[in-house]
């Protein structure tokens, strides 16, 4: 069970640290009712991303990824080409970085977020957690970690449920931020908006070039 949730817990990280997850969660805190609006889309980021794991852990239980099943084989390739999808995707981030002087671009459907009502916000967060693709490939690869592992019922959704609360952290850190600041959160919170903007491609390059590898190393020790 720790073996498995170390690595839950590392491609958990992934989710929790990348800014295409964070900055709509700041963005929510400038809209009219930011409080309100923050914790829908909190609670839809939470639900998608629950969804999009409980999902594969179901497929991966019918398939039969435990040590004793004949499919077991399966985990180690499958972590396999997902570090290698990674790998391929770190390449595409930090290709993709703005040069120096130039300010990043951010998806279109960030722009409207300021004018969120509580329902959008709420919607847009199960948008986010369940269909970023990122977030669905390392969904996958947790769920195939805990699938392939000689785990109980009872265990498996200790894990499930230790993966969403680490992945959804960064969504709920911008909440944390306005509610302990108060009028100093919006400042502060600015700050982080651009930073994020700006250095995205370099961060998640980063992230994916390093799970990239941790994943490939899996997928090599488990074939």
């Amino acid at each position: 069970m720790n073996v498995v949730l170390g690595e839950v817990l590392t491609l958990a990280l992934v989710v929790t640290i990348s800014p295409l997850n964070v900055i709509p969660a700041i963005l929510v805190l400038f809209t009219k009712k930011p409080v309100v609006n923050a914790l829908s889309f909190l609670a839809g980021f939470i639900a998608g991303v629950a969804a999009i794991l409980g999902s594969f852990v179901a497929v991966a239980g019918v398939v039969d990824l435990s040590p004793d099943a004949d499919h077991a084989t399966w985990a180690g390739p499958v972590k396999f080409v997902l570090g290698v999808y990674l790998l391929a995707a770190a390449v595409r981030k930090f290709r993709s970085r703005p040069r120096a002087g130039r300010d990043a671009s951010m998806p279109k459907w960030m722009g409207g977020i300021t004018a969120y009502s509580p329902g959008k916000s709420l919607a847009a967060g199960v948008a986010l957690g369940a269909l970023n693709p990122k977030n669905v490939i390392v969904g996958l690869a947790a769920a195939v970690t805990v699938a392939s592992a000689d785990l109980s019922t009872g265990q498996q959704a200790a894990a499930c449920a230790i993966y969403v609360v680490v992945a959804v952290l960064g969504v709920a850190a911008p909440i944390l931020v306005m509610l302990l600041l108060g009028g100093r959160a919006p400042e502060v919170l600015d700050r982080w908006e651009v930073w994020l903007r700006q250095n995205s491609a370099t961060v998640m390059a980063v992230l994916f070039l390093i799970f990239g590898v941790v994943l490939i190393g899996q997928g090599i020790g488990g074939a």
